[in-house]
């Protein structure tokens, strides 16, 4: 018999009222928002700084993935079970799915096997709205700019030429990258370039997920840059008057979203930036909230370590004050084959040398990890397919660093086979003496932030600006945004800024080959290599794979 689907174990699990699980974590039941049986929202009046002191965060991260992903987010709830069946009170807080990589290549993001989040379809597809807020609070920003730009009697002069703005949907839609707005004459607006990011690139998102309350998500949304007028003065979302009908827009998706595990654990998701393109964690407000309810938190920090961890620790961790307590390094049997070699098709094959190769990428991380003052736990994310002499292998490599691997086996027995990670998490939380340590100031040059990144965490020898970056890079400067986080944007598959680059890449150059920045979010965006803020769709998308049949039943979704 084949082990069930994704689907299918979570559309026979036994799932709880949504009530059932706030009486766990002691939230009000007539403080809930409730959006069905199975899903609710938060009130932001439960966070409580006091408590917050008392308790634990832990951070899952991976090694550089395979385009299937290392299962953070299964680690990430697994991890969580696991917490709770040694009788440690634990939510997770993780971010919610993008449609695009669901009807794309990765799938959703609500886990996997037995370690899942649920309502698993619900999850996946439109969930509570916040994405759909966050592309209207996004789209009407850029309604008011072309309207302005329409209005001769109130308008601010903006050069169309230099708005910075873009539309966002959330789908893969490459055709959107680069488009013309305003033909069909002078009704129709003024014709100008434009182009879609997708959603989860949106600066609205990244707000989101890093403001501290409803004031400062006002606030921030009002710094939001859009260009320049004819004159050079710089225009903000503030001199449209925009910031407060977008906040209306976001009223409901800034609180977070209450939801279960398998196994009827709390489970907080709340906005969902990408790593790779954005910061890649949830929201500061989310985090907050799960580490005022329970004793442990576990969240995650989207694709590798060399993203996500460090987005994490130098964006999220400058605004929120946030540091983690553990830190747990996910790396799979599979992709360690990936990195030492191993061609598509080869990756579920035991294969001894790839993974003697390969395991140079997790040592890596290991290494970055004892740079911001924290010690990695690895998981070792198990597959059917990983060789005893693989797993021994690894643990004993790591051992070497001063550093435990432990099996991971929540895709398969869910809480249960998560028990020994659970157990050394609680150990190092308490043990281990973590001190993160940013390895920038930010107020370093932003050169120096982006060198210090290139060569500690991805090891470069040198960072090139092309002559468009360092033109960009001027105007950082004179709009005093220089004092700020830096988010790069880089492919996810390597160390550098190549994906073909596999394993610890050395002896590489990487090229900054232009600059955005997110004045309301408060960071700014190297972008490296071909890096693209809408992606597209693979030639077999996931969608072409999918199905509802007349009584509901919905198939191929994962």
């Amino acid at each position: 018999m084949s082990f069930p689907t994704d689907l299918e174990i979570a559309l026979s699990a036994e799932i709880k009222h949504i009530r059932e699980i706030a009486d766990k974590i002691g939230i009000d039941r007539e403080d809930l928002e409730y959006y069905g049986k199975y899903k609710a929202k938060i009130p932001l009046k439960y966070i409580d700084e006091e408590k917050i002191k008392n308790s634990k965060l832990i951070l899952v991260s991976a090694i550089n993935p395979t385009p299937a992903g290392e299962g953070k987010t299964t680690v990430s709830v697994g991890l969580c079970d696991g917490l709770n069946k040694i009788g440690k009170k634990t939510i997770a807080v993780l971010r919610e799915p993008s449609l695009g990589p669901v009807f794309g290549i990765k799938g959703g993001a609500a886990g996997g096997g037995f370690a899942q989040v649920i309502p698993m379809v619900d999850i996946n597809l439109h969930f509570t709205g916040d994405f759909s807020a966050v592309e209207k609070a996004n789209n009407l920003l850029s309604a008011l700019i072309d309207n302005n730009l329409q209005d001769k009697k109130r308008t601010l002069n903006i050069d169309p030429r230099t708005i910075v703005w873009k539309r966002v949907m959330d789908m893969n839609d490459r055709s959107l990258r680069h488009i013309i707005v305003g033909l069909g004459g002078s009704n129709n607006g003024i014709t100008r370039e434009e182009g879609f990011n997708i959603t989860p690139a949106s600066e609205v998102m990244a707000i989101l997920c890093l403001s501290k309350d409803f004031e400062d998500l006002k606030n921030r949304l009002g710094n939001i840059f859009i260009g320049y007028s004819f004159d050079k003065k710089p225009i903000y979302a503030r001199d449209l008057n925009a910031e407060g009908a977008m906040a209306i827009l976001l009223k409901d998706a800034i609180r977070p979203n209450l939801v279960q595990t398998l196994e009827g654990n709390p489970a907080i998701l709340h906005g969902g930036p990408f790593a790779n393109i954005a910061q890649g964690t949830n929201t500061i407000i989310a985090t907050k909230t799960g580490l005022s309810l329970a004793d442990y938190v576990v969240t995650e920090a989207g694709f590798g370590a060399d993203l996500g961890a460090e987005k994490f620790l130098h964006i999220k961790g400058y605004y929120s004050g946030l540091k983690p307590a553990a830190y747990v390094l996910v790396a799979t049997i599979r992709a360690l084959r990936y990195h030492g070699g191993a061609k598509k098709g080869e990756y579920e094959n035991p294969n001894l040398s790839f993974v003697e190769k390969g395991i140079e990428n997790l040592k890596k991380h290991i290494e970055n990890a004892f740079k911001f003052g924290l010690k990695p736990i690895i998981a070792i994310n198990h597959f059917v397919t990983d060789s005893d002499e693989e797993i021994n292998f690894v643990k004993e490599e790591c051992e070497k660093l001063g550093v435990k691997a432990i099996l991971a086996d929540e895709f398969t027995k869910g809480g249960e086979g998560m028990i020994n990670l659970a157990e050394e998490v609680v150990n190092c939380a308490a043990n281990c003496g973590n001190n993160f340590q940013p390895l920038y100031r930010v107020e370093d040059a932003v050169e120096h932030k982006i060198e210090t990144i290139a060569k500690e965490v991805y090891g470069a020898d040198a960072v090139v600006f092309s002559q468009k970056a360092l033109n960009q890079l001027k105007s950082i400067y004179n709009l005093g945004l220089d004092k700020l986080p830096i988010c790069m944007a880089k492919t996810q598959k390597s160390l550098s800024d190549d994906e073909k680059k596999i394993g610890r890449p050395k002896g590489f150059k990487v090229t900054v080959r232009e600059f955005e920045f997110a004045a309301g979010a408060g960071f700014i965006i190297p972008i490296l290599g071909d890096m693209m803020r809408m992606p597209g769709l693979p030639s077999v998308p996931a969608a072409e794979g999918m199905d509802i049949d007349k009584f509901g039943k919905i198939t191929g979704l994962s």
